[in-house]
């Protein structure tokens, strides 16, 4: 088996020798230990580290991605079938989000884009706090539930 070091990983995935260690402690990626007690991982790290760090980027929860690998063999990067299952699952909410980061944008150029910020027009202006009945937060820019 062709190992690297935990720097030869970081390098390569481009990520601190720091954030191997805490992957490694929340059970997303696993090393052996070679005779000098030094981490040793496999190739297979590597897609590991790169499904993380693309899924962190779509905003998917770590606790969702720790959820996912579990399903996964300890040693060995994810087969097709495996990938191709992982992707369904996170279909739902990143389309989600998508709607979600679109709303916003349409909501925000229209008001920047007259050049005004009229509190007239705004959508976001919120006089007297009257839409305190349909919840908490922003309510114009969260989902539709």
């Amino acid at each position: 088996m062709d190992e690297l070091t935990v720097g030869e990983v970081a390098a390569r995935c481009g990520v601190n020798v720091s954030a191997l260690h805490f992957y490694e402690r929340q059970g997303l990626i696993h090393s052996r230990r070679n005779t000098g007690n030094q981490r040793r991982f496999g190739r297979d790290t590597i897609r590991r580290v790169s499904i993380i760090k693309v899924a962190q980027q779509m905003g998917i929860p770590l606790k969702e991605i720790e959820t996912v690998f579990a399903e996964l063999p300890v040693f060995g990067a994810p087969r097709q079938a495996q990938w191709e299952a992982m992707a369904k699952r996170w279909q739902v909410p990143l389309q989600a989000r998508i709607t979600q980061l679109q709303k916003l944008e349409k909501s925000l150029t229209s008001c920047i884009g007259c050049g005004c910020l009229s509190m007239k027009q705004c959508p976001l202006y919120n006089q007297n706090d009257k839409l305190a009945d349909r919840g908490p937060g922003p309510v114009l820019l969260q989902p539709d539930t």
